[in-house]
């Protein structure tokens, strides 16, 4: 004789409640990962040395560079760096984030073309001129992409280096930037 089969457990057939009971245990073993892995608020880089970049560079070029002095520590640097750039030309860069979380650099080159200008300044039609710190500026300002631009290039040949202050910055936290520039010693 045969043994009957025994009877199907009514949890395997399913139920709207052990639905719910297994979406609630999975949800909490989810809370529970949620709550142990550590987040972060905001990723920073590595510390800038502009100090020590400038003394190198300007060692190595004898040019008269410049980098900001005295900015209030809400300003917080992010690049530094001497590279080539539009039209092959050796490019000073130093970066900022402002305290309103916008950007500026300061970029300098010798006897620039208009290709490294325009690139420079992503295009951006002069409006004009501003004087800041005893210099008059040519402003350029770039809606569509949020870019302004400030740029002071001297006559050629006179030991000066054309002066980019650049970036998504106001023209007033620009011009904090450019009163702060001092000449690399």
């Amino acid at each position: 004789m045969s043994t009957p089969a025994p009877p199907k457990s009514r949890y395997s057939m399913g139920s709207t409640k052990n639905l719910v009971y297994s979406l609630i245990a999975v949800l909490g073993m989810v809370a529970v990962l949620v709550l142990m892995v550590p987040r972060v608020s905001s990723v920073g880089g590595p510390p800038v040395d502009i100090s020590q970049k400038a003394a190198e560079v300007k060692q190595q070029t004898g040019w008269p560079i410049v980098e900001p002095v005295g900015l209030p520590d809400t300003w917080q640097a992010t690049s530094v760096r001497y590279v080539r750039v539009t039209d092959g030309f050796m490019t000073w860069h130093v970066g900022y984030e402002t305290p309103s979380g916008t950007f500026v650099a300061v970029e300098q080159t010798e006897d620039p073309s208009q290709a490294w200008i325009a690139a420079q300044t992503n295009r951006a039609p002069r409006e004009g001129t501003v004087d800041i710190a005893g210099t008059t500026w040519d402003k350029f300002v770039r809606d569509s992409k949020v870019q302004n631009s400030l740029l002071s290039v001297p006559e050629a040949g006179s030991g000066r280096l054309a002066t980019l202050v650049t970036g998504t910055a106001s023209f007033e936290d620009m011009a904090t930037y450019v009163e702060s520039l001092r000449p690399v010693q």
